[in-house]
């Protein structure tokens, strides 16, 4: 998860490129500063994903091949 202050500024320079512009650097850090949110961000989900067992009201694990692959692979590595 990204600090506070790295979610703050992110919220800032977003602000700022709609009002006024933002500088070469300032664009540079926004752009660095998405890039880890998103890949933050992807890996909670992939994770959060990965552990989600799904079951039919019959009572039948139906979960996605490819979900029990990953979990499969994941816990092997």
């Amino acid at each position: 998860m990204l600090s506070k202050e790295k979610l703050e500024r992110i919220n800032e320079l977003s602000k700022k490129s709609k009002t006024i512009g933002l500088s070469i650097e300032e664009a540079k850090q926004q752009s660095a500063l998405r890039k880890e949110y998103l890949e933050t961000f992807r890996s909670t989900m992939r994770d959060t994903i990965e552990s989600v067992k799904v079951i039919d009201p019959s009572g039948n694990d139906v979960t996605p091949l490819k979900v029990q692959q990953a979990k499969k692979d994941k816990f092997l590595n």
